[in-house]
């Protein structure tokens, strides 16, 4: 019987975009997504958090093509509007065929993405009206790149995250994978590490080096739990790994972090599930693991 910990992960509010990437095909746009969200697990030595949404079909885009949304996280405004700058215009204005959409219209903070990325043209862009929408047309070798003249940024949550411990690595890797999955069915959550999952959980600081802003957390090693005095393994676990996501609100994140508990609680020889948090020092959201 896996035991869900009577604790709560420690969220904290952040920025947020959202967007949709279309492309000619749906590899093209997984492709530019894929390349947009790229190094961003972690704010701790990151320039933002970011990933992928969810795969959106064809007949319910504005352009009629397949798209991605994906989701670009940072602390502050400003720095959400240099990812974006940077992150577009690098890996999504290079890629074949691509378009982008705002999919945060009714957000009252909107920065001029495309405004901004329109110079690009050196005199030769276009703002134009199209798929009921303002965007600016920017030529290039392929053709045009379509792009929206604003994008929405709103607050969000960061920081929901949960410890699954297990009897052997691959249970715990299974039931990691399991919970993703279940993740990325929620609409308005990511999972930015790589495949979603954290193999080096960290803590806060350091014990032994004071210019490090994070470092391993110890207390989780399997390979520790016998030569530390507060480990928090319990004898059977010799398998940990986490899972930290980000959401668009923190009713998103209280979803994700249930459906991943059920999804996790399927597989076997799963111990333990319990979360990080710093006592409230940390972010003002309490997602609790038993509701």
């Amino acid at each position: 019987m896996t035991i869900v910990d009577d604790t709560y992960a420690e969220a904290f509010s952040t920025k947020a975009s959202y967007l949709l990437i279309t492309a000619a095909t749906k590899e093209l746009a997984f492709t530019a997504a894929t390349e947009a969200t790229g190094f961003a697990t972690s704010f701790i030595g990151c320039g933002a958090e970011a990933g992928i949404d969810q795969y959106v079909p064809a007949d319910k885009t504005p352009d009629n093509r397949p798209g991605y949304s994906i989701i670009i996280c940072q602390n502050k405004t400003k720095l959400v509007e240099e990812q974006l700058l940077n992150r577009i215009g690098q890996c999504v204005l290079t890629a074949p065929t691509t378009a982008v959409f705002n999919l945060l219209p009714e957000s009252e903070n909107q920065t001029n993405l495309g405004f901004k990325l329109a110079f690009f043209a050196d005199g030769y862009q276009e703002k134009i009206e199209k798929y009921d929408k303002v965007m600016y047309k920017i030529p290039v070798m392929s053709g045009d790149f379509l792009i929206e003249e604003n994008i929405g940024i709103i607050d969000a949550v960061a920081g929901g995250n949960l410890f699954i411990m297990a009897k052997t690595n691959e249970s715990a890797l299974i039931a990691s994978q399991a919970a993703v999955n279940a993740i990325a069915d929620v609409e308005g959550v990511i999972t930015p590490f790589p495949g979603g999952i954290v193999a080096s959980g960290s803590k806060v600081g350091s014990k032994k080096y004071k210019f490090m802003h994070a470092t391993t957390n110890e207390q989780y090693c399997p390979t520790l739990k016998d030569k530390i005095e507060d480990s928090q393994l319990p004898e059977e676990v010799n398998g940990v790994y986490e899972i930290v996501f980000d959401g668009l609100s923190e009713e998103k994140i209280k979803k994700a972090t249930q459906e991943a508990i059920k999804a996790i609680k399927t597989i076997p020889d799963v111990v333990k599930i319990s979360a990080g948090n710093y006592g409230g020092n940390l972010g003002k959201y309490k997602i609790n693991l038993i509701e």
